[in-house]
């Protein structure tokens, strides 16, 4: 796609407020902008790629999170002390934190994201249902508010109808989710999904759905100007999924049609648009048959945003800078038109250690997104996924076959990976048929726990 060139305004140099492979990707990006990246780190990430490719790096605290990624105060001095004009929060962490939005505006910096206001309503699972609501959005049946003691949440779920499911009212990537079958197990699933919440987003509130056995797990890839123009960049689907993680996506999804989609992208379309959104966002659906429901808002960049680059051929990063900076999108208004099929397989470490060997696979149409590198560490004190291996084909055979090929060629050793894992699944009948949901993955697990 033909993208006319535009410069942002002001800036010359940026914090990065996350770790990994999302703060490499975003340096990136910078680097090519003209722009200069400021790295923040734990005492475990020290010697991290996202450390070692920035301009300049400060150590934020000790390994636990809530010591250093998830300090607000320690993240906004560390910009203010190295001269960024804009702090962008990457993903998970603050990513979705109106305080941590709020906070560095309020010290006269720019974040790379939608204003306070928007991330504290869509950020918050709970409302964000109800401004979906109000847009014409059909959503799952659920609690208006989110439940504070067993009692209430007893009430809710025998009103909603069993199986259930718990949800973080901050934050998202599947922490702080739990499936309950029954009353007898509501209590316990609620305090564990409350602490999830509460360490991984700095907010232990939950609220319940009723919970959909086998839909697909489908979201639609925003890019907005905070002026009114919003951009839809197609689907991808998510719906191979263990315990709520994400294992593999695609774009476009094999079970959305162009009706489904451009109803999708309608109501999509006037939430973001009323709300002044800026930059990157997501909003997720479940899928079932030629149904859709809402699920949520994520106010921020996705870990599989790739897929959509590759189909789309727009720099997400670039155009979420852009449009949070003054300098305005490249990109049209409206549906930006896909071509070809992309695949993503997330790389997760089953244990932490020490990379002894890497080979990246390579050739045309393949992306490799990490931090790995040989001789680096991997810490572990955060998230599993290590790296996410991007591939594109002129159809999803291609892409497929492009994926298996790709699998095969990435060697990572030193610790134990789903390498192996994802091969199969890539390779599998019920995989490559395009016919399944987000239970897809349990009935082939004991068929994963041969795979060695």
């Amino acid at each position: 796609m033909a993208q006319k060139t535009k410069t942002p305004s002001k800036i010359k140099r940026i914090l990065i407020a996350n770790r990994g492979e999302i703060a490499v990707r975003v340096i990136r990006t910078c680097r090519e902008m003209g722009i200069e990246t400021v790295a923040v780190y734990s005492t475990a990430d020290k010697d991290n790629l996202h450390v070692r490719l920035a301009d300049q790096a400060v150590c934020i605290g000790p390994p636990p999170s809530s010591q250093s990624y998830l300090v607000r105060n320690n993240l906004v001095m560390a910009a203010l002390n190295t001269g960024c004009e804009a702090v962008h929060p990457g993903l998970g962490f603050l990513s979705e934190n109106a305080g941590f939005a709020a906070l560095v505006r309020e010290k006269g910096l720019i974040f790379i994201g939608p204003e306070a206001k928007a991330i504290e309503l869509l950020g918050d699972k709970v409302r964000a249902r109800t401004t979906a609501e109000k847009f014409g959005l059909p959503i799952t049946p659920g609690t208006k508010d989110a439940v504070n003691n067993d009692k209430s949440a007893i009430e809710a779920a025998q009103a909603l109808g069993f199986p259930v499911i718990i949800k973080a009212a901050a934050g998202g990537g599947g922490k702080g989710m739990r499936i309950v079958r029954n009353s007898e197990a509501l209590a316990e699933n609620l305090a564990i999904a409350s602490r999830e919440a509460e360490s991984n987003f700095a907010d232990g509130r939950v609220f319940i759905e009723r919970y959909l056995e086998n839909p697909r797990h489908v979201e639609l890839q925003i890019l907005a100007d905070g002026e009114g123009k919003v951009s839809i960049l197609g689907e991808r689907d998510c719906s191979v999924q263990k315990n709520h993680q994400k294992l593999v996506e695609e774009s476009p999804s094999p079970g959305v049609n162009d009706e489904m989609r451009k109803r999708m992208a309608a109501g999509a379309t006037s939430l973001f648009r009323d709300l002044k959104y800026s930059g990157a966002g997501t909003i997720e659906f479940l899928v079932d048959g030629n149904d859709f429901y809402f699920m949520e808002v994520n106010a921020r960049v996705q870990v599989e945003h790739p897929v959509t680059e590759f189909v789309t051929g727009v720099d997400i990063i670039r155009q979420q800078i852009l449009a949070c900076t003054g300098a305005g999108m490249e990109i049209p208004d409206g549906m930006i038109p896909l071509k070809g099929w992309a695949v993503e397989c997330r790389i997760n470490a089953f244990t932490p250690g020490k990379i002894t060997h890497l080979e990246v696979p390579g050739g045309p149409g393949v992306r490799f997104d990490s931090f790995l590198y040989t001789g680096c560490m991997v810490p572990p004190n955060y998230d599993s996924m290590i790296a996410k291996l991007i591939v594109y084909g002129d159809n999803r055979d291609r892409a497929l076959a492009k994926m298996s090929r790709a699998l095969g060629e990435l060697k990572v050793e030193g610790i134990k990976t789903n390498i192996k894992h994802q091969h199969m699944i890539i390779n599998h009948k019920g995989f490559r048929s395009g016919d399944f949901g987000t239970a897809y993955y349990g009935t082939i697990e004991k068929e994963l726990e041969n795979v060695r």
